[in-house]
């Protein structure tokens, strides 16, 4: 089943009409209330009736509590609802709480249902599902948004992956060059030291080696120290590793299942 909209201040959605409309449609009016809670409603110690409290603890989505208070106090100053005593906010960093004291005798449904039609405890909120569809905003249900969500974040992983392929590809083309050069390090040195600027050493090393410019020139960056067996075995294995990434990364461009897969598991 798909949820209803979830807002950030809460409220209540009275009845599925208005949603079923925007999801199938796109657009729909949806009626919202604020969250009321009664207090006082039993007798108390000594078989008396208490005060019955009415307590607001959310409110429909942007609906201002300030404005709401003063409504509901305007209200009473012009007498259209006489049963209210009292009126307070109550709220604090735990959450909301406007309280409204109503008379002994009151009867707390009806000046509820006077505080949904004269305030704005209960409002509608209209929905219209806009989204920008190839470059153009257009109006989509809930079935065509999801799937221009789901188009948009294919085309984001994939350019992601295929971005990093093509670092790994780069990388390893450098790698293959270093694994040449290690392999054949009395000769390449030779060649370094013979050449008249770095130049030559570069063309030489490419025309002895069938080397490429970038690799011939991340040859001559390297520093001497790293010319030891140890770095050679780091360099083996980053190779390594690169190859099983670029397999893996290749076999995802050509699978759509797992492409869908990662982007399932990034959403959850």
């Amino acid at each position: 089943a798909v949820k209803g909209p979830d807002f950030p201040t809460g409220g209540i959605i009275c009845g599925i009409n208005g949603i079923r409309s925007a999801y199938e449609t796109g657009k729909g009016s949806i009626k919202i209330q604020a969250v009321v809670f009664t207090e006082g409603l039993d007798d108390n110690d000594k078989g008396e009736k208490k005060n019955p409290r009415l307590i607001v603890k959310e409110l429909p989505y942007q609906v201002n509590k300030a404005n709401l208070v003063e409504d509901i106090a305007r209200l009473v100053q012009d007498k259209k609802i006489l049963e209210i005593t009292n009126l307070r906010d109550e709220s604090d960093r735990k959450g909301m709480r406007i309280v409204i004291e109503l008379k002994k005798d009151s009867n707390v449904d009806v000046v509820l249902n006077n505080l949904y039609q004269h305030t704005k405890m209960r409002i509608f909120f209209g929905i219209n599902l806009v989204a920008i569809d190839q470059g153009r905003p257009k109006t989509l249900n809930l079935k065509e948004i999801i799937k221009c969500f789901l188009d948009h974040r294919k085309d984001v992983v994939e350019k992601r992956i295929r971005y990093d392929l093509r670092k790994a590809k780069e990388r390893a083309h450098i790698l293959e060059g270093l694994k040449i050069a290690l392999s054949n390090i009395d000769e390449v040195v030779q060649i370094i030291k013979k050449s008249k600027n770095v130049s030559m050493a570069h063309s030489k090393l490419k025309s002895r080696f069938g080397l490429s410019d970038i690799q011939a020139q991340a040859i001559l960056d390297m520093k001497l120290q790293r010319l030891t067996s140890l770095e050679t075995e780091k360099i083996l294995e980053e190779y390594l590793e690169l190859i099983k990434r670029i397999a893996y990364l290749e076999d995802i461009l050509q699978n759509e299942k797992k492409l869908m897969l990662i982007i399932k598991e990034e959403l959850l």
